[in-house]
């Protein structure tokens, strides 16, 4: 028997507001919209990447929640981020320790969303 090959992962995030997640996934940071049915489900996609979001009444929730996204050409991003006003204000791009370069996005509901590229390009 062979082990598994995991291709994939798409983070479910929790979404007070199913539009407004949505939305602002497409307008601020470039995400296309899938699907989204208000108080039901959302999903955007970007490239390979999909996010999906279910609806929740209690915003400790979220914002005790995240996702990390691997990108190529993140300081493009973060410029694009940044004119949108959406990076978080304690964590602009920076390398870390652990080999990359990233920086982070609240989304409307408190999800962190790190976008993090490997420090050598």
């Amino acid at each position: 028997m062979t082990a598994p090959t995991l291709i994939a992962a798409q983070p479910v995030l929790a979404s007070l507001d199913i539009r407004r997640s949505v939305d602002f996934y497409r307008d601020k940071l470039g995400f296309f919209e899938v699907y989204a049915e208000p108080g039901v489900y959302g999903i955007v996609e970007h490239g390979e990447v999909e996010i999906h979001f279910w609806p929740c009444t209690d915003r400790r929730i979220a914002e005790a929640t995240g996702c990390r996204i691997s990108v190529a050409g993140i300081a493009e991003l973060y410029a694009a981020c940044r004119r949108h006003g959406v990076v978080h204000p304690n964590a602009p791009l920076q390398t870390r320790p652990w080999g990359t370069r990233e920086f982070g996005v609240l989304d409307p509901d408190g999800n962190l969303v790190t976008f993090h590229e490997s420090a050598g390009g």
